[in-house]
């Protein structure tokens, strides 16, 4: 298990539960609404193929080496048609800021998200870093080039 350490931003509401794992073998962690009080009443209304940031109300702070993934929530998607715009998004490492989920309304019907509604997953993932290695031409492959439905449907 890996330590993450998290904050409530200066107006999020403590009532609101902090991102936790709904079964004991789930990978994402539900991650809630957390609204400014002048909205927590009314929620936020996506209208069909709207998108918002919602708000979660936390900050957290990962260690090296680790990213965390904020991806859509199956349920909401399935009944709602509501998605992630950047999906899965990514929270790195050093990044400090408050978590937002770009939330999109792919239906037909307007959603409302209320105060306190799960919104997304977190799921931390660790992270390898790249270094590139310029060179003038690959080694072959069996696949080569070939992309975008070459290997057959």
């Amino acid at each position: 298990m890996t330590l993450v350490q998290i904050t409530r931003i200066a107006d999020a509401d403590p009532a609101v539960p902090l991102p936790a794992y709904e079964t004991a073998q789930a990978a994402g962690m539900d991650l809630r609404a957390n609204f400014p009080v002048d909205y927590r009443s009314e929620g936020l209304t996506l209208a069909p193929g709207a998108r918002a940031l919602v708000p979660s109300g936390l900050a957290i702070a990962l260690p090296p080496g680790f990213e965390t993934q904020v991806r859509p929530r199956s349920g909401l998607a399935l009944r709602h048609g509501i998605t992630l715009l950047n999906s899965p998004g990514t929270i790195d490492a050093d990044y400090r800021g408050e978590v937002g989920v770009i939330l999109l309304n792919t239906s037909d019907t307007a959603f409302t998200v209320h105060h306190g509604d799960r919104i997304a997953q977190l799921v931390l993932a660790p992270v390898a870093q790249a270094r590139w290695q310029p060179v003038t031409s690959l080694p072959p492959s069996m696949r080569g080039a070939g992309g975008f439905g070459s290997t057959g449907t």
